[in-house]
C-alpha cells in the first residue's frame, strides 16, 4: 500500500451481532509510514438487501435500502508519520431486518470508511461487515397455538387395468418451533388397495421466495425421516419425530422482497402421494403459560343448584325425601386390537410407543430398519451459522445436528441465531455452505382437504 500501512475498520469489544435499534461504536485506524495528504477521512454505515433472478449473482436486478449514514472524521490536511485512530458511532433503525444471505439474494450490513486523497493521487476504502439479528417470539406470531392437519385421497392404477384409492391423513403436534426441538409429526395412511405401497417419509421443507419481476421460489429439502410400507388393504398410524436444524427464522420482518417459509411435507414414495404441514421457525420458543385460555363455560339450569327459598312443609311432611343416586359408572372400554404385525417397527424411535403405528413390513436383511434415520441436508445451514443447541436441547444419537467449520469475516455472510433468545451465551459460528436448487412441490390432487386447528 505504499505509504498507507494499515487502514482498518474495528468495533468495539469485537462485536459483530446486533440487534435493531442498537448503536454501532468502533474506531478507524490509519498508520502510514511518512506524511500524508487527505483531502477527507469519511466513513460510512449502510444496509440493503439485493435480489437476482441468476444464483449467486451480485448484479442485482432488485435493491430495497434500510440505511445509509456517512459521517466525517477528518477533513483536508496532512497525517503525520505512525498510527491515528478515529473513532464512529452510527445508530441502526429499529425497523431494520435480520441479517440474510441465500441463492438468489441477501440482507446486509456493512462500515465501510473511504481515505480521499488530493487529485490524481490514489484513494483508498475498506469495509467491515456486520450482522443484524430481530428475534421472532412465537408468542406473538397470530394463531400459532394448536396443531396443523391436512389430509389427502388419492386414485392410482396398478398392473394396467386395477385401481385403488389411498388415504392420507397427518398432524403436527405444534405450529411452531425454535432449533433444536422437535416435530411429532403423527400420520394414518389408509390403503384401499390390493397393491403394496412405497416407504412413507416426513421431510422439514424450506422455500425462500424472492420478489424479483417474474418470483423466483428456492424450496430445499431441510431434514427427512423415511418409514416402512403399507401392505395392501391395511390401515397405519405412523409417528414420527424430527429435530430442527439451525435455520433462519421464518419471516424476514421489515424486508418485502425476500420471504422465507417452513412446512412439513409427508408423502408416500409410490404411489406418489403428499400433502403438506406449514410450521413456523422462530428464535423463542412457544410459552404455554401465554397460552390464551378459553373461558369456562356457564353452569347450565339443569345443572344448577336447588333454589334458596324455603321449601312447603306440608309437601315435605307428606312425601319423604330420598337421598340422590350416584350416577352409574361406565363400562371399561376393552383395549383396541392393534392392525399391525407386533413384529413390525416405526422407522423412527417416538416418545411413546404406541402398537400399530408400524411401517407394514417386517424389518429383515432385505429391508434394513430405518430407526433414528434423520437425514439432514448440508444446506440446513445455509443462512444460520451461530445457532447452537443448550445442553438441555443436545440432541444425540445419529440425528444430533454437527457443527461447522469456524466463521469467516467475508462479506454477505450471515448473521448468528441463538436458540430461544439466548443471545448472551456463547456460539460457534459455521459458514454457509454451497447450496443446491430443487423443484417447487407438486400441486396436491384435487381432493384435498387442510386445516389448522386451534
Amino acid at each position: 500500500m505504499g505509504k498507507l500501512q494499515a487502514f482498518e475498520i474495528a468495533f468495539d469489544k469485537k462485536k459483530e451481532v446486533y440487534s435493531p435499534g442498537d448503536s454501532i461504536t468502533g474506531t478507524v485506524t490509519i498508520k502510514v509510514s511518512q506524511p500524508l495528504q487527505c483531502k477527507a477521512i469519511k466513513v460510512n454505515c449502510n444496509g440493503f438487501c439485493g435480489i437476482t433472478s441468476k444464483v449467486n449473482d451480485t448484479s442485482w436486478t432488485m435493491e430495497e435500502q434500510y440505511f445509509n449514514s456517512t459521517l466525517s472524521v477528518a477533513d483536508k490536511g496532512t497525517l503525520k508519520q505512525g498510527e491515528h485512530t478515529f473513532p464512529f458511532k452510527f445508530l441502526v433503525p429499529a425497523t431494520a431486518p435480520t441479517s440474510f444471505e441465500g441463492n438468489y439474494g441477501r440482507i446486509i450490513y456493512r462500515v465501510r470508511a473511504f481515505f480521499d486523497t488530493p487529485r490524481f493521487a490514489k484513494d483508498y476504502s475498506t469495509e467491515k461487515p456486520f450482522y443484524l439479528l430481530s428475534l421472532l417470539n412465537l408468542n406473538e406470531v397470530p394463531d400459532i397455538w394448536g396443531t396443523c392437519s391436512s389430509a389427502v385421497t388419492q386414485q392410482f392404477t396398478y398392473m394396467l387395468v386395477k385401481t385403488g384409492t389411498v388415504v392420507l391423513k397427518a398432524h403436527t403436534d405444534m405450529k411452531g418451533y425454535t432449533a433444536g426441538q422437535i416435530i411429532q409429526v403423527t400420520a394414518n395412511i389408509h390403503n384401499q388397495s390390493g397393491k403394496t405401497t412405497g416407504n412413507m417419509a416426513a421431510s422439514l421443507m424450506q422455500r425462500v421466495t424472492y420478489e424479483t419481476k417474474k418470483p423466483t421460489h428456492d424450496v430445499r429439502t431441510i431434514a427427512e425421516v423415511e418409514g416402512g410400507v403399507v401392505k395392501a388393504g391395511k390401515e397405519v398410524e405412523w409417528k414420527e419425530q424430527i429435530i430442527v436444524p439451525p435455520l433462519p427464522q421464518s419471516s424476514l420482518a421489515g424486508c418485502e422482497l425476500i420471504k422465507i417459509e417452513y412446512f412439513v411435507k409427508v408423502n408416500l414414495k409410490s404411489p406418489e402421494v403428499q400433502l403438506t404441514l406449514p410450521v413456523h421457525i422462530g428464535n423463542v420458543s412457544l410459552d404455554k403459560k401465554l397460552h390464551p385460555s378459553k373461558k369456562a363455560a356457564p353452569p347450565s339450569t339443569e345443572d344448577a343448584p336447588a333454589s334458596t327459598s324455603t321449601p312447603d312443609t306440608s309437601a315435605s311432611a307428606s312425601t319423604p325425601t330420598l337421598p340422590p343416586r350416584p350416577a352409574p359408572k361406565p363400562a371399561p372400554r376393552p383395549a383396541p386390537r392393534s392392525r399391525m404385525s407386533s413384529h413390525n417397527s416405526p422407522s423412527a424411535p417416538s416418545a411413546e410407543y404406541h402398537p400399530g403405528a408400524e411401517g407394514g413390513t417386517p424389518m429383515n436383511d432385505d429391508f434394513p430398519n430405518k430407526r433414528q434415520s434423520q437425514l439432514v441436508s448440508p444446506n440446513a445451514f445455509s443462512y444460520a451459522p451461530g445457532l447452537f443447541f443448550p445442553q438441555s436441547q443436545l440432541p444425540s444419537g445419529p440425528a444430533a445436528v454437527p457443527s461447522g467449520p469456524p466463521f469467516s469475516s467475508s462479506a454477505g455472510a450471515t448473521a448468528p441465531y441463538p436458540v430461544n433468545g439466548a443471545s448472551s451465551m456463547p456460539t460457534p459460528l459455521i459458514m454457509p455452505p454451497n447450496y443446491s436448487t430443487s423443484a417447487y412441490p407438486q400441486e396436491a390432487p384435487p381432493s384435498y382437504d387442510e386445516s389448522c386447528n386451534t
